[in-house]
């Protein structure tokens, strides 16, 4: 395995608007030795021929296709089983890199022997217009500190599969998939380190900004309460500062 390749993993369903620029984010980075799986949910627009026609003439790109609509966490999980890299990197089909983020990331995580690691991002909208506000990473944080303030954006994230291995999955839950992954990795003793520059950028969709508040604080109790079983009281506790931090983040 060569010691510093990098595999870029992106879920993909009707995502023709925007992949292309996604794909480009990647292309521009500064850091050359990496391979991107691109795994087809089923889409019902022209997204497949976009990228297959990028993956003509840049073999980087790996496109790949599910046989029926499974989701983004067996997609990923697709992708897994392909990965030849050493560390692991999270880009959804509608955000965006900054070129520097794979070079700085790796260099970060091989000097100071992390095993996860994400960054600092900020929001844009539909168009890529910055909406002015970022979420700041914090320095480290552990499991029981993640349950309270579940702050690792996926598409900053990567993980060094020397220190955390390459079995890791992604439950099979349509919407949440990645806190749940944080919450499995990390309750294994891991640390995921934060880097405090903007190396990221997540879009918003005029359909997700507040409508979906109320329901992605149900799943995230589900999570607490009925999937990771940590009891009624401390999901209780952890779900409070969950809420309160949730607020926070976005006053």
């Amino acid at each position: 395995m060569n010691i510093k390749f990098v595999t870029i993993i992106t879920p993909m369903y009707n995502s023709s608007k925007y992949i292309s620029e996604t794909i480009k984010s990647v292309q521009n980075q500064t850091y050359y030795d990496w391979e991107m799986i691109i795994v087809d949910d089923c889409s019902t627009d022209n997204s497949t021929s976009i990228v297959a026609n990028i993956a003509s003439i840049d073999d980087r790109i790996i496109l790949i296709y599910q046989s029926d609509n499974l989701g983004a966490a067996q997609a990923r999980n697709s992708a897994l089983e392909l990965a030849k890299g050493r560390f692991i990197a999270f880009l959804d089909s509608d955000d965006l890199w900054r070129p520097d983020k794979l070079k700085k990331q790796v260099s970060f995580m091989i000097r100071n022997q992390v095993a996860v690691s994400f960054t600092s991002y900020n929001l844009i909208d539909e168009m890529g217009n910055s909406k002015g506000h970022t979420y700041h990473s914090v320095e480290k944080i552990n499991q029981q500190e993640y349950l309270k303030n579940t702050i690792i954006g996926l598409s900053t994230s990567m993980i060094d599969t020397k220190f955390v291995g390459n079995d890791f999955r992604f439950i099979d839950i349509r919407t949440r998939q990645d806190t749940s992954l944080w919450i499995s990795i990390l309750g294994r003793g891991f640390v995921a380190y934060g880097m405090s520059e903007v190396l990221a950028s997540y879009r918003v969709h005029s359909n997700s900004i507040s409508s979906n508040k109320y329901r992605a604080a149900k799943q995230v109790w589900n999570l607490y309460f009925n999937i990771h079983r940590l009891g009624f009281f401390k999901s209780v506790y952890c779900f409070l500062f969950y809420l309160y931090n949730a607020i926070k983040k976005r006053i």
